[in-house]
């Protein structure tokens, strides 16, 4: 009688190499521990309304994003809000205000991304934590009256915060990306693609083109098909140190959204980041003059400033940034740690002169 035996060979499947550190709160219990009222619902709708109304040319007040470079410390940004929540009425009946309430930030290399991730920016990164730290954050902004608005860095786990917002970004390194262009084609807010860092403004109108139309993907282990945006629109950042806010750029997007059938089509220049780059140097104060001189460039050209819906700028309650560094005193008053951003008087100083521009239009 013969013998036989099997020898069992086990194969380690490559998959991701990570360390589990800990299971974080579910999107249920996220709105659960930190609800926002229906008051705040009903506010985030109409903000919503207002928005695409002033994209689609119906309310010809423009829309300004403002607001600081990143979400932190809570403490000045709560009191930045309230600052334009009082200025936002205003100026309601010129300016659209949206305040920005990024709570993730990009980076180039390598550095702090953001209070989502580490709210404590002198500590460990601690994920748990700052999402009751941005939840809380933005409920708070929203239950004042504002639409606050952030950029979608991360496409995952984004329930908890996406219903808050009134306008999403997608950045300049990210609208190449097929997973962004889905994403913000399934958004129900609008949404501002921005012209990638190489500066194509072709690619940039290809990735509102694409947001534009609905897509097939799995969401939450179901195929589903996104509704497409109608209101995706693009945001003139500038690129590789070079402006792109100038009559002959806005002429050329023109162009494009009018040969690519562009639903809505409309632009909002960023003033900040390469925009606001003076001589190889990143000036923050220069947002202020760029406003205005896009705004007197475009007065005697009625078909491409009905394209410019609005600006963005970084602002916050102090003038410029500082560095965290644990060997010295961290500003905790409103002082930038990321890009340097405008001072809120300069700002409200330049919201108030748009306003009167605009109602004198």
């Amino acid at each position: 009688m013969s013998s036989f035996s099997t020898k069992i060979v086990l194969k380690k499947i490559y998959t991701m190499s990570y360390e589990i550190i800990k299971k974080v709160p579910t999107s249920d219990e996220i709105i659960a521990k930190i609800p926002l009222s229906a008051q705040g619902y009903e506010s985030i709708a109409k903000h919503h309304s207002e928005i695409e109304n002033i994209l689609n040319g119906s309310d010809d007040r423009l829309l300004m994003i403002v607001g600081p470079c990143s979400a932190w410390p809570s403490s000045a940004v709560l009191e930045y809000a309230a600052k334009l929540k009082q200025l936002s009425e205003k100026v309601s009946d010129s300016i659209k205000l949206v305040m920005r309430v990024y709570i993730q930030k990009p980076r180039t290399v390598k550095g702090w991304t953001g209070p989502i991730n580490q709210p404590d920016p002198l500590a460990e990164p601690d994920i748990e934590s700052g999402i009751w730290y941005c939840r809380d954050l933005m409920v708070k902004v929203v239950e004042m009256g504002l639409p606050i608005a952030d950029e979608c860095l991360f496409t995952h786990n984004a329930r908890g915060f996406q219903e808050l917002l009134s306008w999403v970004a997608i950045g300049a390194r990210s609208t190449e990306d097929q997973e962004h262009r889905i994403f913000a084609s399934s958004l129900e807010c609008p949404v501002g693609m921005k012209n990638p860092t190489h500066g194509s403004l072709k690619i940039a109108v290809n990735s509102i083109v694409a947001a534009q139309h609905s897509h097939y993907v799995v969401f939450d282990g179901y195929e589903v098909k996104t509704s497409g945006n109608k209101y995706a629109h693009l945001v003139l950042r500038g690129s590789n140190d070079k402006t792109n806010y100038d009559t002959a750029s806005i002429a050329e997007v023109a162009q494009l959204f009018n040969k690519d059938k562009v639903l809505n089509p409309a632009i909002v220049v960023d003033v900040s980041h390469d925009n606001c780059v003076v001589n190889g140097i990143k000036d923050h104060n220069a947002q202020y003059d760029i406003v205005l001189n896009v705004l007197q460039d475009l007065e005697d050209k009625p078909e491409l400033r009905k394209l410019v819906k609005g600006f963005m700028l970084e602002s916050f309650i102090k003038e410029g940034r500082q560095n965290v560094d644990a060997s010295s005193d961290i500003d905790m008053d409103g002082l930038s740690i990321t890009d340097p951003c405008l001072s809120w008087d300069r700002t409200e100083e330049l919201i108030l002169q748009v306003a009167q521009l605009n109602r004198n239009n």
